[in-house]
């Protein structure tokens, strides 16, 4: 069938066309099916119906496949079904509980980069390996895959350190400070990260605050090499970048298959050439892993795939029941990490989480004998070297390295969430936190975010500010203010949750 083009200029981030219902219907395909589109190249895309949007005899061209046929633009092109890709009746298979071998399993990811599946068909997928979790072998092959399909960093020398954490703790700026300090012990450090989801600052927003985070590859192994580390947005770089496109369906269905997170974590750190990894496992109320029983396994699970693609992993089981310092938000936990390079001093959480993953990479690299690196990591951030090379780091990136703590500003709109009696703050919810920081505007708007004046276990009395909401927009804040009066982050102890009274007659 010859149709007129009719482009689209909108990006889906797939290979997708529109066609008119009676077109579909004359050429024998429905939604989802697979079309070529063919003009002096090639394209297969995936269709979309409309009634009205698309005349009949025309065809919408998406952003990627007008992209595609613009090489050698024509305005009639020529359409035909084409057959599934071979790696969505894997799917099915997985579905079924059948296991994959590893050429399945490589040319299943080469489709997820290239775009040639639908969002129903990767939601299918990802369902199957939630219930159906992968073997051993199938984790690996599944994790090389996502490897060799993106970018890979080469360096010259070594060892390469990397860190990550499984998120899930409001606050967790602690790259600011682990990344400068390793790399002022000698050792490369290239930490890709990512934007926050459901969090209020991921460790790319945060960083975006001091200088860009968006670099090719080559561009990260370059400033790598120069200053020791970096700290930038993965999903830039095009490393793993079947990883990026399985989080965004994994999302609205709020499922996180154990495989794809081992997956997930080890394919990054094998993509940048890391020889050893520390990885940070908050354990409690409110986190992702619900307890240290389930944080010893996943950490063994880590540690095995470590073992099987050459990579020596350690992990750290953490406390995650209260956030990491006392801000969530980007410029508000810049300027707290900040303050503690520049001043050596600031919340006990933040510099001794950060002083013992730092302490474990130093140790891991050979700078630092065993049980001293936690030493090391204090000295190097006590005599200022933390400071100098993280200021290094912020300048390769493009940002201003004489910026203090003080030169960092907080949405300038505020509103303070008082205790309603005297006591201790027994509950601290973390996750409510998080929520009235974003509804604030974080981390689109870099200045939004809560300042936290009492945690878990201290001491407050009636009407004294528990926590300040800080938003560079007024209607934001009315907004997070009305969501955290309606249902309060905090419980105070001696404060009347509930009366409930009986109904007898009087």
């Amino acid at each position: 069938m010859e149709l007129k083009v009719q482009p689209i200029d909108i990006k889906v981030g797939k290979y997708k066309i529109i066609l008119n219902s009676i077109d579909a219907k004359e050429l024998g395909v429905y939604e989802g099916d697979r079309v070529r589109v063919t003009g002096h190249v090639t394209v297969t895309a995936i269709v979309d119906f409309t009634e009205d949007m698309i005349s009949p005899g025309m065809i919408g061209l998406y952003h990627e496949v007008k992209e595609q046929l613009q090489r050698e633009w024509t305005e009639i092109v020529e359409i035909e079904p084409a057959e599934k890709p071979k790696s969505a009746r894997l799917i099915r298979k997985n579905m079924d509980g059948e296991k994959l071998v590893q050429e399945e399993i490589y040319g299943l990811v080469k489709d997820i980069v290239e775009e040639n599946l639908s969002e129903i068909e990767l939601a299918a997928f990802l369902t199957s390996t939630y219930i159906n979790d992968m073997t051993d072998d199938e984790t690996e092959w599944l994790t090389r895959a996502m490897i060799d399909t993106g970018e890979k960093l080469e360096f010259a020398k070594g060892p390469i350190m990397d860190k990550h954490s499984i998120g899930g703790v409001p606050g967790n700026k602690i790259s600011l400070l682990v990344v400068p300090i390793v790399a002022a012990n000698g050792l490369l450090i290239p930490k890709t990260s990512s934007r926050a989801i459901t969090g209020a600052g991921g460790t790319s927003d945060l960083m975006e605050v001091l200088a860009p985070v968006e670099f090719s590859a080559s561009q990260v192994k370059e400033m790598t090499e120069k200053v020791g580390g970096v700290l930038v947005w993965g999903g830039a770089t095009n490393i793993a970048p079947a990883d990026d496109k399985l989080i965004k369906v994994e999302y609205p269905l709020s499922i996180d298959p154990h495989c794809q997170l081992l997956a997930s974590i080890m394919a990054k750190k094998g993509a940048v050439g890391a020889d050893n990894v520390v990885i940070d496992i908050p354990t409690g109320p409110g986190t992702k892993i619900a307890n240290v029983q389930e944080g010893r396994k996943l950490a063994r699970d880590l540690i095995n795939l470590g073992e099987r693609l050459g990579m020596n992993v350690d992990c750290a089981l953490t406390y995650g029941a209260s956030p990491i310092g006392r801000t969530v938000g980007p410029a508000l936990e810049v300027r707290e990490a900040l303050k503690v390079l520049e001043t050596g001093e600031g919340p006990n959480s933040l510099i001794e989480k950060s002083m013992v993953l730092a302490g474990m990479l130093l140790e891991m690299g050979g700078v630092a004998a065993r049980g001293q690196g936690n030493e090391l990591a204090m000295e190097t951030l006590k005599n200022g070297k933390a400071l100098a090379k993280f200021r290094e780091i912020i300048e390769v990136q493009g940002g201003n390295p004489d910026v203090t703590y003080k030169d960092i500003t907080a949405g300038e709109h505020t509103a303070e969430i008082t205790a309603p009696a005297n006591g201790y703050v027994l509950e601290f919810k973390n996750k409510r936190v998080v929520q009235i920081a974003r509804l604030a505007g974080a981390p689109n708007d870099k200045g939004a975010g809560v300042l936290i004046h009492k945690k878990q276990g201290e001491p407050v009395k009636k009407g004294e500010p528990v926590l300040t909401i800080h938003a560079e927009k007024k209607n934001k804040l009315e907004t997070a203010l009305r969501n955290a009066q309606r249902d309060s982050p905090i419980v105070v102890e001696g404060m009347l949750l509930e009366r409930v009274q009986s109904f007898k007659e009087v």
